[in-house]
C-alpha cells in the first residue's frame, strides 16, 4: 500500500507519497486539468502496481481532478479541513504551514486514520447532476434576495409609497412590473388604475386585476414625504436597473428549477422522499443532492443525522453535562432539514403532536424553544427517511409515529 496526500489549489496539487512505514517516496507539483492527472498517475505507477493499493487523501470530494481519482480506482478520502488542521498539530508546534507539508499531513492522516474517515462517496451520476442544479437554484435565491434587500432600502430612501403598496410582495411580478413603468413618486402618482392594470396583467396576473390595481393605485397616491426631483430621478434610475435584474433573475430561476424538477423525477428515490410530508420536489431534490444516493454511505439512521447536523452532541466533564447543537455540519443539508420540518408542522399530525410535546417540555421560559423543537422533529424525519430508503418503502403516517401514539 502507498499512501497519497493531495493538497489541491486552483491552479496545481502538491503530491506526497508514503509507504506503510511512512517512509516519503515521492513529492511533487503537478497541474490542474489532464496533464495533472497524468504526471499524477505516473507518480503513483513508480511504486505501486495496482490501483486497489493507493490510498488519497484531499480536502475535497468534487471537481474533475477527484473525479478522474476515483474511476482511476484508488481509494479516494475526502478529509474535512478542520480535522486535516487539527491533525497538523500532531506534527508541528511551531505553527508553519506550507502546501508540500499539507499534502504530507494529508498522506499521513489517511496511512494512520482513515479507519475514522469515509472513502468519497459513490453516488450516480443523477444524483450528481440533481446537487448541481439543486445548489445552483439555492445561489440563486439568496443572490435574488440581495438584490431585493438593496431594492427595499433604496426605495425606503426616497419612495415610501412603493413599500406600502407592495409590502413583503416586493419581489414579486406585480411588484416589479408597476416599478418597471413608474420607479419615482411623481410616475406613480401619475399611474391610471387602468395602466396600472396593465401592467400586472403583462406580468402574468390573471385573477382579481382590477381590483389589485385599484389598491396599487390608492398606495401610490397617498401622501408621503418626497425628495427632490433630481434626486428622485436618480434613485429612479437605479431602482429600474434593479428591477431589471430581479425579473430576468426570476425568469431564469423559474428555468432552473423546471430543470431540476426534471432531474429529480427521474431518480428512482424521488418517490419515496417526496412522500415523506413537508418535503416536495425542489426541497426534496435538495434533500436528495446533499445525502446523496450511495447507500453504503451512511452505516445507520444516527450517521445520516450526523451528516444532517440535526443530531445534537454533548460536552461532558466531570459533574457538568451541555446537550449543544452541533455545528460541523452540512450547512446547506441542515438549511434544507430546517425547512423540511417546519413545513412539516401543517402536513403530518404525528409531526405536529412530536414538536408540540417537544416544545411543551422546554418550558415558557425557552426562548429558543420554538429552534430546538423544530430541530428535534428535524431529526426524528431524517431518521424516518433512512428507514424509509433502507427498505424502499414510502411515508406511512402510522409507522412512523407509532412509538408516540403508543407513549400517549
Amino acid at each position: 500500500m502507498i499512501f497519497v496526500g493531495d493538497d489541491w489549489a486552483e491552479a496545481h496539487h502538491d503530491i506526497c507519497v508514503i509507504d506503510e512505514a511512512g517512509k516519503k517516496l515521492a513529492k511533487r507539483r503537478v497541474p490542474e486539468g489532464l496533464d495533472g492527472v497524468n504526471q499524477f498517475h505516473a507518480l503513483v505507477a513508480a511504486h505501486a502496481s495496482d490501483p486497489a493499493e493507493v490510498v488519497v487523501g484531499i480536502e475535497t470530494d468534487r471537481g474533475l481532478f477527484v473525479q478522474a481519482l476515483i474511476a482511476a480506482g484508488y481509494q479516494v478520502y475526502a478529509i474535512n479541513p478542520l480535522a486535516a488542521s487539527r491533525y497538523r498539530e500532531r506534527h508541528s508546534t511551531s505553527g508553519a504551514k506550507s502546501d508540500p507539508g499539507d499534502a504530507l499531513v494529508l498522506a499521513e492522516l489517511v496511512r494512520t486514520d482513515r479507519h475514522n474517515h469515509r472513502p468519497v462517496a459513490g453516488d450516480s451520476e443523477l444524483a450528481e447532476a440533481v446537487k448541481v442544479l439543486a445548489r445552483a437554484q439555492q445561489i440563486l435565491i439568496w443572490v435574488r434576495q440581495r438584490q431585493l434587500n438593496t431594492l427595499r432600502s433604496t426605495l425606503r430612501e426616497y419612495y415610501p409609497a412603493a413599500l406600502e403598496a407592495f409590502g413583503d410582495d416586493l419581489g414579486s411580478r406585480d411588484a416589479l412590473a408597476v416599478l418597471g413603468r413608474a420607479p419615482t413618486p411623481a410616475l406613480g402618482k401619475g399611474l391610471s388604475a387602468a395602466k396600472v392594470a396593465s401592467a400586472i396583467r403583462a406580468a402574468g396576473r390573471q385573477r382579481n386585476v382590477e381590483t389589485k390595481a385599484g389598491e396599487i393605485r390608492e398606495h401610490l397616491r397617498g401622501a408621503h414625504l418626497e425628495p427632490p426631483a433630481q434626486l428622485a430621478k436618480a434613485y429612479g434610475a437605479t431602482v429600474k436597473a434593479t428591477v431589471g435584474i430581479l425579473t430576468e433573475m426570476n425568469a431564469q430561476l423559474a428555468a432552473l428549477e423546471e430543470e431540476l424538477r426534471g432531474s429529480f423525477e427521474t431518480h428512482p428515490d424521488a418517490e419515496i422522499i417526496v412522500s415523506l410530508p413537508g418535503l416536495g420536489t425542489v426541497l426534496g431534490a435538495r434533500v436528495l443532492a446533499e445525502f446523496g444516493d450511495d447507500r453504503t454511505r451512511y452505516d445507520d439512521a444516527k450517521a445520516r443525522k450526523s451528516y444532517a447536523g440535526t443530531a445534537p452532541i454533548t460536552k461532558a466533564s466531570g459533574k457538568s453535562k451541555v446537550v449543544l447543537a452541533r455545528f460541523a455540519r452540512n450547512s446547506r443539508l441542515a438549511d434544507a432539514c430546517y425547512l423540511w420540518a417546519f413545513s412539516a408542522l401543517s402536513a403530518s399530525p404525528g409531526a405536529r403532536a412530536f414538536y408540540d410535546a417537544h416544545r411543551a417540555a422546554r418550558g415558557p421560559n425557552d426562548k429558543d424553544a420554538h429552534s430546538k423543537a423544530l430541530r428535534a422533529l428535524a431529526n426524528r424525519l431524517v431518521g424516518i427517511l433512512h428507514g424509509c430508503l433502507r427498505h424502499h418503502s414510502p411515508y406511512d403516517e402510522a409507522k412512523a409515529w407509532h412509538r408516540e401514539e403508543a407513549a400517549a
